[in-house]
Parts: structure tokens; sequence; C-alpha cells
């Protein structure tokens, strides 16, 4: 099963659009979790118990497991095996935004779906199609590549336009007509810009798009399913990390925020 399919899978069967990011910072976590040996994964795994009934995927941040050294690493992948085992059907994202060139991509591709076996991954366009091609060719797995970003300098480089054009749009446009041979392409579209979200659910067709931006940084509900949702009534990936796994009641933070989204998709 594709990575692309395993997602819609799992959102009929539950009933939610909902990822839950798991941007377990180990200089933030609780105490109850800093007094283990592996607080990621202390955390982590309560984390999944208590959301995972509300959530179609969930989304690791590479940062915080990387900033932790060896022992971090060690705890993304055992936090990883305790999500396959416990929920194989749940998508499990790594937020890595890789983009390199040659054996240095390949290396990285191998890294994240073969030795971690994740079934996405966040990718920059920046350096061009050639650069991302080895992740292109995991047929199986899902290449989600950055479009517009949730934040606030992204307009920088994202908004400046070329042959009368933002870049941003540029990026769909390329990766809906020329990338996505494999059927294996998503994009990120943030919350923060319904807008220009719907310009990129024009370009993409029924392409699934990974929303940040719900929760901490202010993104509104009601506006990502307007302007988001496929022609089957998918087709987003909402992430909220810091609200949900952070939040005195986690499980209630989830079933909420996928309730809410719910609400927004009924016709």
């Amino acid at each position: 099963m594709t990575a692309e399919k395993k997602y819609a899978a799992r959102a009929g069967a539950v009933n939610s659009l909902l990822c839950v990011g798991l941007d377990s910072d180990a200089t933030s976590l609780p105490e109850w979790a800093r007094q283990h040996d592996s607080p990621q994964l202390t955390f982590n795994r309560r984390i999944i118990d208590l959301t995972a009934p509300h959530a179609a995927a969930f989304k690791f941040n590479m940062a915080f497991y990387e900033a932790a050294g060896p022992s971090g690493l060690r705890q993304l992948a055992d936090s990883l095996e305790y999500l396959r085992g416990e929920h194989p059907d749940i998508l499990t994202i790594s937020d890595a935004k890789r983009g390199d060139i040659g054996n240095s991509s390949a290396a990285y591709a191998r890294a994240i779906f073969d030795e971690l076996g994740f079934d996405a991954v966040t990718l920059s366009p920046y350096l061009g199609r050639d650069a991302l091609q080895p992740f292109l060719d995991y047929r199986d797995k899902a290449c989600i590549i950055l479009c517009r970003t949730s934040n606030p300098g992204s307009a920088e480089f994202q908004n400046l336009e070329i042959a009368g054009q933002a870049l941003w749009k540029q990026v769909a446009i390329a990766v809906a007509d020329q990338w996505n041979s494999n059927n294996n392409c998503m994009l990120v579209a943030a919350a923060t810009y319904p807008e220009e979200m719907g310009q990129i659910r024009a370009i993409a067709g029924d392409m699934t798009l990974l929303v940040p931006g719900i929760g901490a940084q202010g993104g509104d509900v009601a506006s990502v399913v307007r302007a988001g949702l496929n022609s089957r009534g998918q087709g987003l990936i909402i992430n909220a990390s810091r609200s949900i796994i952070f939040a005195s009641e986690p499980a209630e933070a989830a079933s909420s925020l996928r309730d809410v989204i719910n609400q927004h998709r009924a016709p």
C-alpha cells in the first residue's frame, strides 16, 4: 500500500484529518518524563496512547531528536517502532525538510525510508528535481514538498515573482505537472495563508496537502477546510503539535480539534 492510500484509509476509518506533531523538545518535557532515562520516548509513548484514536498521522520533527544527540536518535527510532507496533495503519511523517545533491540526497532517503521506516518526509524544492529524485523514486512513500510555509519570513523568497508568478505558485505547478510522475507527491500549504492554499488546491487537484500553522501559530480551521478539501472530502493532513502534546489533557485537545475539523467538513 502506498503512503497516500495508507493515509486515505486511516482518515476514512477514524473520520479524522488530524496529524499530531511530536515536537518533543527534550528541554521542554514535563518533569515526569525527564525523570526517565529515555524522556522523549517515555513522553511520546504517552502522547501516542492518548491521541492515536483521534489521529490519522503523526509527524516527528527531526530537529528535536537530532538536538538530543545519539540518545535522541535512538529514542526517535524507538518511538517509531512503538507507534508502528501499536498503530500500524497510522501514517508516519519525518519532518526533516531535506534537500541535497547526488549521493547525499540518496543517503538521506535511505536513512529516512529504509533505516527509520517513515512513510513520508518533508522536502525542500530549492535545489530542483534532481536533488529530490532519490526520494521521488520510492514509489510507495510520500514526498511532501515545501510550497507555502507558515513562518512569517516565508514571504521573503516564496512571494518573489518570477515570470509573473510567485515562487510558491511555481513550485506547486512544477510538482503537480512534472515531479509527480509516481503519484507520490504532496505539498506543504500553511494554515496561516488560506487564500493561497485555495490557489494551491486549484493547481494540485486532489493531491494531499500537509497543513502546518493550526494551534500555536493561529491558523483558522474553518478557512483551511474551506480552501483545502479535495473533491473526495479529504486531501488534508492538518497538523497540530504544541497545542496538543503540551496540553493538560492531550486526548481532549486532539479529539476537540478533530471534531472542529469535522464540523467544517460537513456539507
